[in-house]
């Protein structure tokens, strides 16, 4: 977070000189003439008494009254809208100013008083000192001159009004450093009420810099929950490395399909963040990414491409992936192979470790989990997902080997049922087919609204089910439920505990 320091200059300071500046300039326009010289002259009297000191914080209604009252000896109501053209933009009777980056706003203390910086500034001793102009050194580069224009204008204003979210991150940044805790607030509702693709990325950072940690947890949700439901080419060029790496790493990213394609989802954000410039659809990037790398792997003898120069800064996101479910399909595997992202090395550790997996469930007649281990499922349940067009009944199965447990799935408008099915396996002897299967998994169904946030989402949590042959059982009962659609169905799955090769 950028910092924000201040020089305080005083009215016999030889330091100060004639402000008049073009208005575009120097922003809001200072009193001039007689105005300038009447103002000059009853300076003393247009703040009021000592006693005004210590009252900090006033409302914006409180302090145009008060104001006015002082002005001209009398009570008068005047609206947010008239202290805003009259004081703040006209700069009317202003006995403060403020100088920085470039510009100079002639402003108010009875106002100022409503930010907790310049509160303090104007507090006891400072007061009485006759302050006459504030320089404002300001070091965070997300802070702009409109931002501060903004700030600065809300101390006369009861509302604000945000009308472009692209632009919330700087006035968070100025509201929080000049202390303008309501319109800190404000801007969190705001960033909560306009979470989507264009702005996700930049208000998880400003909310990470900034202390709002209800509007960071949000926008993580949104991008686990939006990351492969909803692919977009903007979101792909906004999303840092670190943080993709902590979406990757999550048990609750809502992956449609199933483990592999979340590889292919990292390969097109790598090539995205590679070639920053790249015009087309995200129908087509998949397409343009494998020719991309095609040309790369050619260029560089075959060596991977995460261990090359350009390649080298995403490992970190990469070795996040669940290799040990996508090798146990042979379309997948071969595909990674042939791409040549993926250092061997990395991938002949996987390999060790699903074979003596695979061993322990053949030979030592593993019946699968146990018992609930939330560590394990967290970084190793394989993640899987459903898109359900409209109301019907539907049955599938997610490829992959799964150690011999070849699940199956059927949904419809009452119920959805999981079912070891092995009446289609001639292999009578492979592995665990004839005796008793436990499976660790959590069910999520979920429907977004038109924002891509979740307006409907209901969970089995993780549970542990055992299975006999051929059996079916019914996961999540659904009669009393409004289904609309598209609805999506996700699912965490652990069939057999990883076994450690060095064991």
């Amino acid at each position: 977070m950028g910092s924000l320091g201040s020089r305080i200059l005083r009215r016999h300071d030889s330091e100060i000189v004639d402000l008049h500046q073009p208005e575009d300039q120097a922003g809001p326009s200072c009193a001039s003439g007689s105005r300038k010289r009447k103002r000059e002259q009853n300076s003393e009297t247009s703040l009021g008494s000592e006693s005004d000191n210590n009252r900090s914080f006033l409302d914006p209604e409180e302090n145009r009254q008060e104001y006015v009252s002082k002005r001209h000896g009398k009570k008068a109501k005047i609206t947010s809208e008239y202290a805003y053209e009259t004081f703040f933009l006209t700069g009317e009777n202003s006995d403060i100013k403020v100088r920085a980056l470039g510009k100079v706003w002639c402003l108010h203390k009875m106002f100022l008083r409503q930010s907790g910086y310049f509160a303090t500034m104007l507090r006891g001793s400072l007061e009485k000192s006759r302050i006459d102009i504030i320089d404002l050194e300001v070091n965070d580069q997300s802070i702009d001159t409109e931002s501060l224009h903004f700030v600065l204008g809300s101390l006369y204003w009861d509302e604000y009004v945000l009308r472009e979210p692209l632009r919330v991150p700087r006035i968070l940044a100025t509201a929080r450093l000049l202390q303008v805790e309501k319109l800190v607030r404000h801007c969190g509702e705001t960033m909560k009420e306009t979470i989507n693709a264009k702005t996700v990325c930049s208000y998880y950072a400003a909310a990470e810099t900034y202390g709002l940690e209800s509007v960071k947890t949000e926008c993580f949700e949104w991008l686990l929950h939006n990351l492969m439901t909803h692919p977009s080419i903007q979101l792909y060029k906004e999303l840092s490395i670190d943080l993709m790496k902590m979406l990757i790493s999550s048990s609750n990213l809502l992956v449609m399909q199933k483990e592999m394609d979340v590889y292919t989802t990292l390969k097109e954000w790598m090539f995205i963040r590679l070639n920053p410039a790249w015009k087309g659809s995200i129908r087509q990037l998949l397409v343009h990414a494998n020719q991309w790398f095609s040309r790369h792997r050619e260029a560089v003898n075959a060596i991977a491409f995460l261990e090359t120069t350009e390649g080298i800064a995403f490992q970190p996101v990469f070795k996040k992936l669940r290799f040990h479910h996508m090798i146990c399909d042979l379309a997948s595997t071969r595909v990674i192979e042939q791409d040549t992202v993926i250092p061997s090395e990395w991938l002949s550790y996987v390999y060790k470790q699903q074979w003596f997996t695979l061993l322990k469930a053949e030979q030592n007649r593993e019946i699968g989990p146990r018992d609930i281990n939330e560590t394990e499922l967290e970084g190793y349940s394989m993640r899987c997902g459903k898109k359900i067009l409209k109301d019907g009944k539907y049955s599938w199965n997610w490829s992959g080997y799964n150690f011999g447990f070849p699940l199956h799935v059927t949904f419809n408008s009452h119920y959805i049922i999981f079912k070891q099915n092995t009446f289609n396996h001639s292999c009578d002897n492979s592995v665990c087919l004839k005796f008793l299967r436990n499976i660790v998994f959590r069910l999520t169904l979920v429907y977004f609204n038109s924002k891509g946030k979740l307006s409907f989402s209901k969970t089995t949590g993780y549970k542990i089910l055992t299975f006999e042959k051929d059996e079916e059982q019914v996961i999540m009962k659904l009669d009393s439920i409004v289904l609309r659609f598209p609805l999506y169905i996700f699912c965490n799955f652990l069939f057999m505990p990883l076994e450690n090769p060095g064991n």
